[in-house]
This record gives structure tokens, sequence and C-alpha cells, in this order.
């Protein structure tokens, strides 16, 4: 029997136990629930994992209380820079698009390049205009304002640091999905908002192909959550799937290697969610925790935050 499965993360690192309210558990359980339902809603018609994976991250943008679209972090001008990255497991196309303003899906346009072909990655004020010609909704920086963005920023600004997307410095709140379709086919998609007061128009991995988004039918699909700089030193997605390609190990125990060992030894935070073709899920983190929600064909939705 065709069977399916979807991961999705909302950030790994998270307040403490006891910081987290009962309200704002329950909101970010609800935020998590929504995004994994719309990505199996097209898993269950047939759909494809390239359209699931970007449905649940679309969701996860339209969400206010993740670093995604509507309600990412302020960069160093008052702004938003978004980023996104998306990828096919059966053809090994993707597209991606970094430091983009005023798409209210950032991970909607890194889809139209997968599907143009001509690039894997437009950046700026071209891939605006990329996004305008495709007929993505454009909208202003008060759409993606939250007030608690607001109050982030003023005080990083007070200290000029560039600092992780937190809520007393240990959180990440990138967002991701990967997915298995009934046709043994495997996508991921990554999108964040990037740093707080961010400067320079740095940029993290959550657009990198094989830093922080990866897919490959024959191996697994990644998406990354975490401090950007060690997942683009460590090419953290495609290393976890060379692992199963060239040592022949399983997905667990490479993102184990990779996450719990690689990482850690080179002073990097974060975590994984991944998914192979037998639909085996890995959601292997090195923080306090991960946002994270899956469901697999004819099973309930779960969620999680802490381990």
């Amino acid at each position: 029997m065709k069977q399916f499965a979807l991961a999705i993360h909302g950030g790994a690192g998270t307040l403490l136990p006891e910081e987290i309210t009962p309200e704002k558990q329950q909101a970010i359980d609800e935020g998590l629930r929504a995004a994994v339902l719309a990505g199996e809603a097209i898993l269950k018609n047939g759909g494809t994992a390239v359209e699931a994976v970007k449905m649940a991250v679309i969701s996860l943008e339209n969400c206010p209380l993740f670093n995604a679209g509507k309600g990412a972090v302020l960069d160093h001008e008052g702004s938003f820079e978004l980023e996104a990255s998306i990828m096919c497991g059966e053809t090994g196309e993707a597209g991606a698009v970094a430091g983009v303003r005023n798409v209210k899906n950032p991970v909607a346009l890194a889809e139209e390049v997968l599907k143009d072909g001509r690039f894997v990655m437009l950046h700026g004020e071209g891939a605006k205009d990329f996004a305008t010609e495709k007929g993505l909704e454009i909208v202003e920086d008060e759409y993606f304002l939250t007030a608690g963005r607001q109050k982030q920023w003023e005080a990083a600004r007070e200290t000029g640091e560039m600092l992780v997307d937190h809520d007393g410095e240990r959180k990440f709140g990138t967002v991701g999905a990967v997915a298995l379709d009934m046709d043994g086919n495997l996508a991921a998609a990554t999108s964040t908002g990037g740093l707080v007061n961010k400067q320079y128009s740095r940029l993290g991995d959550s657009a990198v192909i094989g830093a922080g988004t990866y897919a490959d039918n024959d191996t697994c699909a990644i998406s990354c959550t975490g401090y950007g700089e060690y997942f683009l030193r460590n090419v953290v997605a495609f290393d976890i799937a060379a692992r199963m390609d060239y040592g022949a190990k399983s997905l667990e125990k490479s993102a184990q290697e990779v996450v719990m060992k690689k990482l850690v030894e080179r002073g990097g935070e974060g975590g994984i969610i991944g998914l192979d073709g037998e639909g085996n899920i890995a959601l292997v983190f090195n923080s306090a925790g991960m946002y994270r929600a899956w469901v697999k064909s004819g099973g309930e939705i779960q969620t999680a935050i802490f381990e």
C-alpha cells in the first residue's frame, strides 16, 4: 500500500519548560498542527512532496509565532530580509531565494525558481522582481511586524549585536518541512527571517541547498534549524545524506553523527528534521528543544517541543 509521511519544525532551541505558559504552548501546538494539516491534505490526495512541503511552510510563514514570513525578525535597518529554499528529491531540482523583501511567502517564490528551471538561487531586488512577474503577493513591511519582534529589535539595537531569534537567547525560529509522497518521492523546504538586527545583508543556511535544505530520493530529505554559520560551514543537510549514500548508514545514525557529534564538537547548536524513502523520520537536535510535528499514513498528528 502506498504511504506518505510528513514532518515539520518551527525552530530548534526553546524556552525552558517552566517558562512556557499553557497559553503559549497551546498557540505553538496549534500553529504546528495547522502546518501539518496543510501538508497532509496534499499528500492524502495524491499530491507531490514538493507541493506538500511548500504548503506546510506557507502555513508556518503565515503564523506570527515563528521567525519566517509574518513574525520574522527585523534586520539592522528595521526591515525584513527573508530567505527560503525548496528541493525535489525525484529530480534534484531546487529553488532558493535570499535577502528578499516584501514577498509574503518566500517559500512560494523559491518554488517558482525551482519550476522556472533557469536558476537555483535569486537574491535581493532581482528576486522580488521575479516574484512580481510570477504574480506572487507583495506586502508592505508592516505585514511582517509583530510587537514582540519590535521589542527584540530595539533591545538588539542598543547593544549593536546580531542575535539569534530568541526568548532568553535560546530560540531559533526557522521553519521547515520534509515529505514523502505516495509515489515515493521526497522533498524538503526551509524558510527564515534570519538573525535579529542582522547587518551587511548577512545570510544563513536556510537558502543554501546542501547546508540548510536537501532532498534526494536515494537517501533522504532534510531541513535544518539553528545557528546558520555552523550549518553553512559543515554543509549539514548534505553531510547527512552523504553518510547514508557513501557509508550505507541509516538516516537516524547519520543525523545523530552530524548533529550530536560533529556540530557539538564545532560549537554549533540546532537540529534537523529528516525523512527517508521508507518513511522513517528523524528529529534530532542538540539544543534544549525543537518545535516539531509529524504524521504518517493512517496515523495521528504528533507534536513535541522537548526530548
